[in-house]
């Protein structure tokens, strides 16, 4: 089976052909890191339309790198949410197009469930059930995979998303956009343990993160070196706010995973390429005799053939929409 699938919820346009769910013939990526450095950040309205700009090309390149036209597809997938509204209605009205034009069944994805496909893909022998730590610029999700489109979240951020956390400190350091790979090269140089930033903890829900207050607490710490007129050391505060938020999704993730007596985990999401977080769960799973499974970084970051992995599930499970298929930017999962 044959899925075409799109992908456009932030400011990566793509798309993808996937053949039965795990096998990935094609997958074009077409970033708008260059536009938004300008800004410090992602313009919604900006990011809305380069989309309109660049679908059509992005899916006829996934078509032909696949080698597969248009009427070989058995279903069109897209991610509808969550997101910003702009940009997923870009993708949804591709996807709407092409799916009423060649007469294909139309999937919606949710872009969380995307990111925890990633993993099927990267690890083709993987199964549910197991634990997924979801980590992104948007999320940040301690999730249990039944099955196939199964999910309990356990626990999820009361406040910013890690990967919000990161590119809000990198601009603090003066180090720019895009944050968590900015970050995590500037942390190589410095010493975690320099500084000890606050690793929240939630009486009611352990599983829980709260990352706003370690972002508040590097902000107060570069104001009192400047009101005493001391020169921050970058390394070492991007080394000690990464320690800190790596430890405290791992630590979580530990806990979560031994209170339900789970040995699978997974991760998933931006913020997975980060090296630390990458070496710490690893450590953490061996020490354990966790199984570990992670995507190789060009499927955590967003794209197209995770979200074809998704639908292909969902088309599995026999859903299909209609022409009334709309962007959902604040779509849950489950």
């Amino acid at each position: 089976m044959k899925i075409l699938a799109i992908e456009s919820s932030c400011d990566e346009t793509a798309a993808a052909v996937v053949e039965d769910g795990r096998t990935v013939l094609s997958n074009i990526i077409a970033s708008q890191i260059e536009t938004h450095k300008l800004y410090g950040g992602v313009v919604p309205e900006i990011a809305s339309r380069k989309h309109i700009e660049v679908i059509n090309q992005v899916i006829d390149e996934a078509l032909t790198e696949s080698g597969k036209s248009l009427s070989e597809m058995d279903a069109i997938c897209v991610t509808y949410g969550p997101g910003l509204v702009g940009a997923l209605l870009v993708g949804v009205g591709a996807a709407k197009a092409l799916a009423y034009a060649a007469d294909k069944p139309l999937v919606g994805v949710n872009h969380i469930e995307g990111h925890i496909s990633a993993n099927f893909i990267a690890h083709p022998e993987l199964e549910p059930p197991f634990m997924c730590l979801v980590a992104s610029g948007g999320h940040s999700h301690i999730v249990i995979v039944k099955d196939y489109g199964e999910y309990e979240v356990l626990g999820r951020t009361r406040d910013d998303a890690a990967g919000e956390a990161f590119d809000k400190v990198a601009r603090a350091i003066g180090l720019g956009y895009p944050g968590g790979p900015k970050i995590d090269a500037l942390a190589k140089q410095g010493d975690p343990f320099a500084v000890e930033f606050p690793k929240a903890v939630i009486d009611d829900a352990p599983y829980d993160f709260s990352f706003s207050g370690v972002k508040s607490a590097v902000l107060n710490y570069l104001n009192s070196l400047s009101m005493k007129g001391e020169e921050p050391n970058s390394a070492d505060i991007a080394a000690s706010f990464q320690e800190a938020v790596t430890g405290v999704l791992t630590e979580h993730t530990m806990k979560a995973a031994e209170d339900r007596g789970i040995r699978k985990i997974a991760l998933a999401g931006g913020v997975a390429c980060n090296s630390a977080l990458r070496e710490k769960m690893t450590a953490a799973c061996e020490e354990r005799g966790f199984e570990f499974y992670m995507p190789p970084a060009i499927l955590c970051t967003d794209n197209a053939a995770m979200i074809g992995c998704a639908g292909y599930y969902e088309y599995q499970k026999g859903r299909r929409d209609g022409p009334d298929l709309n962007a959902v930017p604040a779509l849950k999962l489950g």
